[in-house]
């Protein structure tokens, strides 16, 4: 056991929380420091007028991820974060809401959905099937759950080999279009590199995984919403024995002869035997590492030049009715042109016709609205700042307001869905930039482009300083809940390693 070794935890988002858990079921005494009034960071809450929405993650992927935390522990999960399968798993509107296609996990369904719209395309739906679960086999078992500490835990011939079967340098986009030629279809399977912030376009193809995940192992809601297993995962950690400073954000990673040593709070100095960081890693190399040995290569210059992901606008709209026309929990409504959406998203130019992502929790758990109301979130993705051609103003916010409440206007009874509007909030990219501290208020932290996947990416281990640890989305495997989970276990397996 560990009881004598100390570790300050800086910050109680999803990876943060989990690295907790397991350093304290290790034997470690954590004390994790936040610098918000509540557990999760993105994975946050909006309560207003009777109405809670999920702040940032909304849908739940792989949750044998979720479950393992208390697993690890001994407890039960459903204990904790009850959860139960949606089927379909989500609706996808076209053409301004004409057309509906519901989208199943369950093959028979998805088939015949996929055969109404071309047999050549279902058929080439199912090859693409077989190829990306081969290259998420290879994924999983070489590259998601492991570290590259070193140059040679990648350049060699075992991994090599593993790697060029990713087959990565292909665009997720362009992989789908060779098995499936209908637009609808293709969007349908390529636009979930959204998740993460990355273009269909020009992300690697080895993230239509996401499609095949959600395809193969379903979708799933958590009671309560996403933010209950942040407070589930914060119960946890005390129950542990874990130590929590809420409004406590950390000014400063203490370093000595390129060792940590601590962190430095706003009226004190905290030393530990090792710090494990969860702020986003590029604002913490820029604003929390300050010597300058100890940053390596990631220097402030470096951190500027690095590609981010997207960031995202999203409405919380408290509704005085229930919207029984659209049935589902989780709805995408597409652009007429996505690619030009999606070419807007990433370089800059103002949104002329953007895509939006209806979620309505509300739907499937009354706890989340007033009796015989909804709660609507809605999300667009946008560009983040460094990368936006305009100011984010009031100005700004309207325009996509607008067009938000536009493209909800095209659904079945939504027709006057800015007259039902009761409550009503907002988040912008400078948001997420200030109260997240998100660099560049990049929702997903650093994109997971080829040169920023893998040994590319940020690592667990600081390279350059000892008793330093780093773990969220911007590091690697990268961003996702389910992702940002394995994250934490990684690195707390890294620091494990190093005190032995």
């Amino acid at each position: 056991m560990k009881k004598n070794k100390t570790v300050s935890v800086i910050g109680a988002g999803v990876a943060g929380l989990a690295s907790a858990i397991r350093l304290q079921h290790a034997g470690y005494d954590v004390t994790l420091y936040e610098k918000e009034g509540i557990p999760g960071g993105k994975m946050n809450v909006v309560e207003k007028d009777g109405y809670r929405f999920d702040l940032g993650p909304s849908l739940v992927m792989m949750p044998e991820l979720y479950r393992e935390v208390f697993e690890l522990t001994g407890r039960d999960p459903d204990d904790y974060i009850p959860m139960q399968r949606l089927d379909p798993m989500y609706a996808a509107f076209f053409d301004d809401g004409k057309e509906k296609f519901d989208v199943s996990s369950d093959l028979v369904s998805l088939i015949n959905t996929m055969e109404g719209i071309s047999d050549k395309d279902a058929q080439g739906f199912l090859r693409y099937l077989t190829d990306i679960y081969e290259r998420f086999i290879v994924a999983k078992d070489h590259f998601l759950q492991r570290p590259f500490r070193n140059a040679k835990d990648f350049y060699n011939p075992s991994t090599i080999k593993q790697a060029l079967k990713l087959k990565t340098f292909d665009s997720a986009d362009h992989m789908i279009s060779k098995y499936v030629k209908d637009d609808r279809l293709r969007q349908m399977l390529s636009f979930q590199t959204l998740y993460i912030g990355l273009s269909p376009k020009s992300g690697p193809s080895l993230y239509t995984i996401i499609p095949m995940i959600e395809l193969l192992y379903g979708v799933w809601f958590i009671k309560g919403g996403m933010h209950t297993m942040a407070e589930s995962m914060e119960k946890l950690f005390l129950e542990l024995g874990g130590k929590v400073h809420y409004n406590s954000p950390v000014q400063e990673i203490l370093i000595e002869n390129q060792e940590a040593k601590g962190i430095r709070l706003a009226d004190r100095e905290v030393l530990s035997d090792f710090v494990m960081c969860n702020a986003d890693f590029p604002y913490a190399m820029k604003n929390l590492v300050k010597d300058t040995k100890a940053k390596g290569k990631y220097t402030d210059k470096k951190i500027d030049s690095m590609k981010y992901s997207c960031s995202c606008f999203i409405l919380y709209l408290g509704m005085d009715r229930k919207y029984e026309e659209v049935s589902n929990v989780h709805n995408f409504v597409f652009s007429k042109n996505l690619d030009e959406n999606i070419d807007q998203i990433f370089s800059g130019d103002k949104l002329s016709d953007p895509s939006i992502y209806l979620y309505m929790g509300s739907k499937i758990d009354s706890s989340l609205a007033p009796k015989d109301k909804d709660g609507l979130y809605v999300l667009m993705p946008v560009p983040e700042l460094s990368t936006a051609k305009y100011e984010w103003t009031d100005e700004t916010t309207q325009y996509y307001r607008e067009k938000a409440l536009k493209s909800l206007k095209n659904l079945p009874g939504f027709e006057n869905v800015e007259q039902e509007i009761v409550s009503e909030s907002y988040i912008t990219p400078l948001d997420f930039e200030s109260k997240f501290n998100a660099y560049n208020g990049a929702c997903f932290g650093l994109q997971p482009n080829l040169l920023q996947s893998n040994h590319f990416r940020p690592q667990s281990k600081a390279k350059q300083c000892e008793n330093l640890y780093f773990t969220g989305s911007s590091t690697h495997p990268g961003a996702g809940v389910p992702i940002v989970l394995l994250s934490a276990k990684i690195a707390t397996e890294e620091l494990i390693l190093d005190d032995k």
